[in-house]
């Protein structure tokens, strides 16, 4: 009779599957150096390129940081670059290796201390450069001031470069309670303005237009009830712009006179203290759409048509293509001047 089979002895036989040789987990991209995605409870500036977004991000750098350095003084960095340049000389043994790679974290964490860092938008032709110890939209208003002043064009394939002074999740209820506190210091009493509310969304498609201007108008208005729509030349403008699933917020000086925070369009204005004509600005946002052609073919999101009117390409936004305004329930003065602005301004939104 056949002796039973014997079990195969422990270390030999068939060989382990390759699930038994797992690497080491990876490091995710923002650890040691701050977050490396678009979140909620970020500062930063949103700029939109023409098709290279590299160029872009190396555009962004190079004038946040020199007009950085103008308002804030040259950025202080530590040590950290010339303890592993030091290191570089030695041996290339167990201890020199161990301490480059101690190096190498120390400087990955040294990334948090930086003013500006690129990080991942969540939008084609979108670049979001994160802010630390910097005021975003007193650095733009800086930046587009000087461009408006000297006419120097500074740039190639920037478009638009939009402060955004927080983030919040991109659900109304977050979005409602968020602005609650972010307007305050531009409309609660005693400050006061008129404003206008400009809104973008993209790769986006369940939050509705109408009811985020609605709502964010209704609590402009309740914080001070000489807040008033302004759809010709505001005082203030609240920009709102929605990539995924969130939100980035910024209350902005100048909207009309520096031609949406568009580069190009600033650098070619004439040098003109007052805010251009209706007609003239409807020329210049003529060719603002040119320009942006590149951005809006490449990815689903509403046209920016003439005079800041947003045209659906697409059924994201279908039903909603009426031109940004100041919609509230805070008072009915104030739903009536809106109501009134978006009629007889229709052809004059910026």
């Amino acid at each position: 009779m056949a002796s039973p089979a014997q079990p195969a002895p422990r270390g030999g036989g068939k060989r382990k599957g390759k699930a038994q040789y797992v690497p080491a987990k990876r490091a995710r991209r923002g650890d040691g150096a701050g977050p490396r995605q678009l979140e909620p409870g970020l500062q930063g500036v949103l700029i939109t390129c023409n098709m290279n977004e590299r160029k872009c991000v190396e555009e962004a750098y190079s004038l946040l940081g020199e007009y950085g350095d103008d308002l804030y003084g040259p950025e202080q960095f530590t040590d950290q670059d010339q303890q592993r340049s030091g290191s570089e000389g030695e041996d290339d043994d167990a201890e020199a290796a161990l301490k480059k790679e101690v190096g190498d974290i120390k400087a990955s964490a040294e990334m948090r201390l930086r003013r500006f860092q690129s990080v991942e938008s969540g939008a084609n032709n979108v670049v979001f450069i994160r802010t630390l110890g910097i005021e975003p939209e007193r650095l733009v208003h800086h930046i587009l001031q000087d461009m408006h002043t000297t006419k120097k064009k500074k740039s190639r394939v920037i478009l638009r470069m939009l402060p955004v002074s927080g983030t919040c999740k991109a659900f109304l209820e977050d979005m409602k309670k968020y602005a609650e506190t972010f307007l305050e210091p531009w409309f609660k009493a005693p400050n006061k303005g008129t404003f206008q509310i400009v809104y973008k969304a993209r790769n986006n498609s369940h939050v509705n237009r109408e009811e985020v201007i609605k709502e964010l108008a209704g609590i402009v208005g309740s914080l001070n009830s000489e807040n008033k729509v302004d759809l010709t030349n505001p005082q203030y403008t609240v920009v709102v712009e929605i990539i995924k699933a969130v939100c980035c917020l910024s209350v902005v000086k100048d909207y009309v006179l520096f031609r949406k925070y568009n580069l190009q369009e600033v650098a070619k204005s004439t040098p003109d203290a007052r805010p251009p004509d209706p007609k003239q600005a409807a020329q210049g946002n003529g060719e603002e759409a040119k320009l942006e052609a590149g951005d809006r073919s490449h990815q689903n999101d509403p046209a920016e048509g003439k005079n800041g009117q947003q045209v659906p390409e697409n059924s994201e936004e279908r039903g909603q293509a009426k031109p940004v305004s100041g919609e509230g329930e805070a008072k009915p003065e104030l739903a009536s001047r809106v109501a009134e602005g978006s009629e007889s301004n229709e052809k004059n939104l910026l």
